[in-house]
């Protein structure tokens, strides 16, 4: 089973077409998935179709399957073609029959992707040939004690041109219950106390305006608020058009946001632009924007709200900010979602998932993502519908109150300033939470408390710069220059309230780990490694803001060099791992650009491809695409600044469009060498950065800030050479860390 849904391999089964999905998440139990449609043939008639989940299921046709934006089709075994094509709420599904056959569907109530059905009702009415369904189900990465609400309106007649024929109600099981009622309109379920599915839904067939032609269209509408709002949804989005037309309306609309990057066609290689291309696709399915749609607390709040925060952890490092180069309006209303959470709750949202609190995993990540807006955005905030001193306000709720349950909202933040970290083994008598993965959760807050710091100097609050400039060193706090692993001195570690480290073995959890497989590193309460889906090894790289004094930690500039070559090497590295997106790049920091170059090539080629299998790993709600992104135009973000690493491109020209701040910014590449677009650049080949102008003044060869380049527009050159040797330095100018004095200005 996909998270998303959707598996390519063919020897899969596949149980329905479904109108609610997230895109590439993280959860191994799949996310929603709701309102299942299946189309049948049933020679013997109405009460022998296969109803049943594990009875309806059948394989794909071998190469059927076909997808662009805003279109998917696939042909089934028994030769049923299903095409689907959306509207933001809505859709048309259509089916194609063999011809002269009797055209059944089942769809499904009770069974979504995570299996979480709470209950529901499901209606028929065949006069108007419209099905209608309302149903309770729960998070598939939070507390299972919590559900949501979700509501569909299936209209099959097509406007007039098709006939229920027959009609029905179904209900089973997985141990033998298969039971059908002709003729009944409705199945109204409680949640199943005893457990187990109790699965429900409808049956009819259709007749088609022609069976020879055997073709049959279904509109749906969704919604998360009521059944009359997914029929409105239906009606207002898709109304009586054809299929032809929504789907050419919602090419229009991809066209829209895919253009806002354009690339060098004719000179870039063909894998490179469908990596790219196909990135930035999914860059934009999410967060879902259900403004609208909102339920519970958020029911009819007047501000936008998005589902699919999923979670803030992933997204934070380059969704956001690959979302900043060109759709600030869409990075304002997501940041306006984030601070309704803290105006409704107390606190943003760390990971909403189907509409209910997900887990936390390394804190208040939500701070960095508002942070980034804050620092690039704040001239334009107020026409973007965001109070910069509100989003202040909910950051220093993040950082200073703590929530009774820390679980899904918040920090651990009391203990964190008591100590100087979060320690191991600490008393906590005044909130709850899963005291694990002390060691990230101390980064990972750290660097939370930058974000904070930045947006305290972008606002002028002096006494709060100071302070969260200090509580951003903690990371110093748990580095243990004692440990010794692979012949490297100092890990970070967790430590206990008395001041002692509590030593793991930095390699558990890595890839090295001789128990990978078996070992708990996620959320798992017996998940004693101190760190969250990850190593020390790995974790041991994460100081963003701070990276200088990492550098001097681990024994100065040649030790830091040998120790990243080395986790390279042998094997530490996790591309699919979010802890690990900076660390191919982290060669900058102690003077070695060029390298950093040979290394996001590697990483690219070995873990990167336009297949089907083109992933490390899932999409992460899109930080995988936007990684690669920045990987394929040559920069990376420091997230909570304006201050992005250069790299060397693998285009030879592109343009990046910002409509709403009405610039664009072309980057040529000059010496630009196809030869060098490879896991391992040729020696001769130019791929390493020599010289940088912006807008005809020279740029530092290692850094640039979005304020001088895609803020602005205008050109900027990159001149490369093939002389690894004599450009493998910042011309000094290293990219900021706050012990050597960066980030000290705010740019305006």
């Amino acid at each position: 089973m996909s998270p998303s849904g959707y598996v390519a391999n063919p020897n899969e089964w596949i149980r329905g077409l479904s109108p609610l999905h997230d895109s590439g998440t993280g959860s191994s139990l799949g996310t929603y998935g709701n309102f299942e449609i299946m189309p049948l043939l049933c020679p013997y008639g109405f009460t022998t179709c296969a109803t049943t989940l594990q009875a309806r299921i059948r394989k794909r046709k071998n190469h059927t399957d076909d997808a662009a934006p805003g279109y998917f089709s696939l042909t089934l075994d028994n030769n049923i073609k299903m095409e689907a094509t959306p509207t933001r709420r809505a859709g048309l599904e259509r089916f194609t029959f063999p011809p002269q056959l009797r055209s059944y569907f089942v769809l499904d109530l009770s069974n979504d992707l995570p299996g979480s059905f709470a209950g529901g009702e499901l209606n028929i009415d065949p006069e108007r040939g419209r099905i209608t369904i309302s149903g309770r189900y729960g998070s598939s990465f939070g507390p299972g004690r919590y559900s949501y609400q979700a509501f569909a309106c299936y209209d099959v007649l097509d406007g007039g041109r098709q006939k229920m024929e027959e009609y029905g109600v179904w209900t089973g099981d997985t141990v033998g219950l298969d039971a059908k009622g002709p003729n009944m309109r409705r199945v109204n379920l409680t949640l199943n106390l005893i457990g187990g599915i109790y699965q429900a839904g409808a049956l009819f067939s259709l007749s088609p305006p022609d069976r020879a032609n055997n073709t049959l269209n279904i509109r749906v509408g969704i919604s998360f608020r009521s059944v009359e709002q997914a029929c409105a949804n239906a009606e207002e989005e898709v109304g009586g058009a054809s299929f032809e037309e929504i789907r050419d309306r919602a090419r229009l609309l991809w066209l829209d946001k895919l253009k806002r990057v354009e690339i060098d066609l004719a000179n870039t290689s063909k894998n490179v632009t469908q990596m790219l291309y196909s990135s930035m696709y999914r860059s934009f399915l999410t967060p879902n924007n259900a403004t609208g749609e909102s339920q519970a607390e958020f029911l009819d709040t007047p501000h936008p709200y998005f589902d699919s925060l999923y979670c803030s952890w992933d997204t934070y490092r380059t969704a956001f900010p690959w979302m900043g180069l060109h759709s600030p309006e869409d990075y304002a209303q997501i940041v306006d979602t984030y601070i309704d959470g803290w105006r409704k709750h107390g606190w943003m949202p760390e990971c909403r998932a189907n509409n209910l609190p997900g887990w936390t995993q390394g804190g208040s990540s939500a701070d960095n993502i508002v942070g980034h807006f804050a620092v690039s955005y704040h001239n334009e905030a107020v026409a973007l519908g965001i109070d910069l001193e509100e989003l202040y306000a909910a950051m220093v709720a993040d950082a200073e109150l703590n929530p009774p349950e820390w679980n899904t909202l918040g920090r651990q933040v009391d203990i964190y300033k008591r100590y100087g970290y979060v320690p191991f083994s600490v008393l906590d008598t005044a909130s709850t939470g899963r005291q694990t993965r002390e060691g990230s959760r101390t980064l990972e807050y750290a660097f939370e408390d930058f974000a904070v710091r930045q947006v305290a100097q972008l606002l002028g609050k002096t006494a709060d710069v100071e302070t969260y400039t200090n509580r951003s060193m903690s990371y110093r706090n748990i580095w243990d220059r004692f440990v010794v692993s692979d012949g490297f001195r100092g890990f970070f570690q967790k430590k206990y309230p008395n001041g002692t480290f509590q030593f793991t073995d930095p390699i558990n959890c890595s890839p090295n780990d001789t128990q990978y497989e078996t070992r708990p590193c996620s959320l798992q309460g017996s998940n004693v490694n101190g760190f969250y889906e990850s190593s020390s090894w790995e974790y041991s790289w994460f100081v963003p803001h701070d990276t200088a004094h990492l550098v001097t930690l681990m024994g100065g500039n040649s030790t830091f060099l040998r120790r990243l070559d080395h986790f390279f090497e042998a094997g530490y590295y996790q591309a699919g791992n979010e802890p690990s997106f900076q660390t191919p790049i982290g060669y900058h920091y102690a003077n070695r650009p060029a390298q950093s170059v040979d290394r996001v090539r590697e990483v690219v080629f070995q873990n990167f491809n336009h297949t089907d299998s083109g992933l490390p790993g899932n999409d992460d709600q899109a930080a995988m695409a936007t990684l690669l992104l920045f990987h394929l135009l040559g920069f990376y973000p420091v997230p909570g600044s304006t201050q992005y690493l250069q790299l060397s491109p693998f285009v030879p020209k592109y343009t990046i469009h910002n409509p709403y701040l009405g610039v664009s910014t072309t980057v040529t590449v000059v010496n630009f060498d196809p030869e060098s677009v490879q896991e391992v650049i040729p020696e001769g080949a130019s791929a390493y950065v020599e010289s940088v102008t912006v807008n005809g003044e020279p740029s530092p060869r290692c850094y640039f800030d979005f304020y001088d380049t895609f803020k602005k527009g205008g050109e900027i050159v990159i001149t490369l050479t093939a002389n690894k040797t004599e450009v493998d330095d910042c011309q000094g100018t290293l990219p900021d860390s706050l012990s050597t004095g960066g980030f000290s200005t705010v740019r305006r």
